[in-house]
């Protein structure tokens, strides 16, 4: 007959391996990339865009302080059809990272219908995406707007 100690150490040992199980099923791969619009707050407008090439910049948070990138998107019929990011990081760690997700990210936004688009991580770079994010959001404003 097992005593009550041995009882708690088993059920709290399964409870252990429960919530691992349960943490990595969330987890997401650390390399390639990820897009998609079912990211949680990832804002949609549903607009009817107006065709042309739209430049904003977008900032965020890294361990270095306040980054930038400037975004150009070039739409048609609502579809990016051309990307090119510039990246202003001043140490070696921003340097590195934004040229990573600037080699990567037209393979992951041209064809893509921009309301459709919220870019998660590009080549590892998971930080340079959340300014990525925000300068499209603008462009989505001015382009709606035109």
């Amino acid at each position: 007959m097992r005593s009550l100690n041995e009882n708690k150490t088993a059920v709290a040992l399964f409870a252990g391996v429960t919530l691992v199980g349960a943490l990595s099923a969330c987890s997401s791969p650390s390399t390639g990339a990820d897009v998609s619009a079912a990211d949680a707050g990832a804002p949609t407008t549903n607009g009817d865009y107006t065709d042309g090439t739209y430049t904003e910049t977008g900032n965020y948070q890294s361990p270095n302080g306040t980054e930038q990138v400037d975004v150009t998107l070039t739409l048609e019929s609502n579809i990016i059809t051309e990307v090119n990011v510039v990246g202003f990081g001043e140490s070696p760690n921003s340097m590195q990272f934004q040229g990573e997700f600037i080699d990567g990210i037209a393979a992951e936004v041209v064809g893509k219908n921009i309301d459709e688009l919220s870019v998660d991580k590009v080549a590892g770079s998971s930080l340079t995406s959340g300014g990525f994010n925000k300068a499209v959001e603008a462009i989505k404003a001015d382009a709606l707007a035109e």
